[in-house]
């Protein structure tokens, strides 16, 4: 299957929020659930595109598989990212492209993004425990575990750190 990636046009933001919040509620990633404060976060997508680049991935229909939020200069959405560093959040598929290729795609994308970053020596991501599937696809790719790096957004939800060197 033929998949491209490109940055998400305004009048794909719902739906890709909507496919983002639907793949970690689907997922069990909310600790709340639907009333989890993170839903609003991962669904409000013109929010991210403000201050980061959003990036979708469509098959060659035009239908939107996933996205992923680049952060390659800081700012409001880099969470592990250091001087020096670029990062990338917020990755989900839908459950009907998942297994297609979509994700790695994505990871592929924002790593292609970091390297034409001038003086970006590491590309850095977090993600949870329970993202096995996610975490087969950035070890293929070549990210390394940082624990030194873990942390918790919100009490009792740890994050795990990767970074890939450029």
């Amino acid at each position: 299957m033929d998949i491209t990636v490109r940055r998400a046009e305004p009048e794909e933001y719902e739906e890709l929020g909507e496919i983002t919040a639907q793949a970690y509620l689907g997922d069990g990633l909310l600790t709340s659930g639907e009333h989890d404060a993170y839903l609003r976060v991962l669904r409000d997508v013109a929010a991210r595109a403000r201050a980061a680049e959003v990036l979708v991935a469509v098959d060659q229909d035009g239908t939107i598989l996933g996205g992923v939020t680049f952060v390659g200069d800081g700012g409001p959405f880099a969470d592990v990212a250091g001087e020096g560093e670029a990062e990338f959040r917020m990755l989900a598929v839908s459950r009907r492209a998942r297994g297609r290729g979509a994700g790695e795609a994505l990871v592929r994308a924002c790593t292609a993004r970091a390297r034409d970053i001038e003086g970006c020596r590491q590309l850095m991501l977090s993600t949870q425990g329970a993202m096995h599937a996610a975490h087969r696809i950035y070890e293929r790719i070549g990210f390394v575990r940082t624990p030194e790096r873990d942390w918790e957004p919100v009490p009792g939800l740890r994050l795990l750190a990767y970074g890939l060197e450029l």
